[in-house]
């Protein structure tokens, strides 16, 4: 009976390492591997890769809009541009995917469509353009420190 106790909490104790080693892969550190021009390269597929830029580009877009808006003192249209690259925009994405982006790459991704709701509430709420502009200037960081600390690689590219 002792041998058979012992057996099951070194199997339990083996299990619960593993997903503990599971967990930190998939959900904090993801399918990364240092890259040459100093930052973390992100290895996805090709589809993957385009959907992460697609996304990007949806933020730059927005950007561009809001920033019209705010010439045009048109708050409406800062406030939808907005709301448009919020967090509704982010779900949908596979768990794959999800799985293969380490996790300070997703917080920031989060935080960022967070910040343009922030900014749609604003927008609509007080429609102050010095304050809106403060924000766009800080979602902006989000967007530089991303760029600065990953780059997209994709698995058959051989690029690493």
């Amino acid at each position: 009976m002792k041998k058979t106790c012992k057996f099951c909490w070194g199997l339990s104790a083996l299990l619960v390492v593993g997903m503990a080693a599971m967990a930190y892969m998939f959900v904090i550190r993801g399918s990364v591997v240092a890259s040459d021009d100093g930052r973390t390269a992100i290895i996805v597929s090709a589809g993957e890769r385009d959907l992460l830029l697609a996304e990007m580009r949806g933020f730059l877009v927005g950007l561009q809009a809001i920033t019209a808006g705010i010439a045009e003192k048109d708050m409406a249209a800062v406030s939808e541009s907005a709301h448009a690259v919020g967090v509704a925009n982010a779900q949908g994405v596979p768990a794959a995917l999800m799985g293969k982006l380490p996790l300070e790459f997703k917080t920031l991704g989060m935080k960022t469509h967070k910040a343009f709701d922030a900014l749609a509430v604003e927008a609509q709420d007080m429609g102050n353009e010095q304050i809106i502009l403060t924000k766009v200037s800080e979602l902006m960081l989000n967007c530089t420190t991303c760029h600065a600390a990953f780059r997209l690689d994709a698995e058959d590219s051989g690029k690493r």
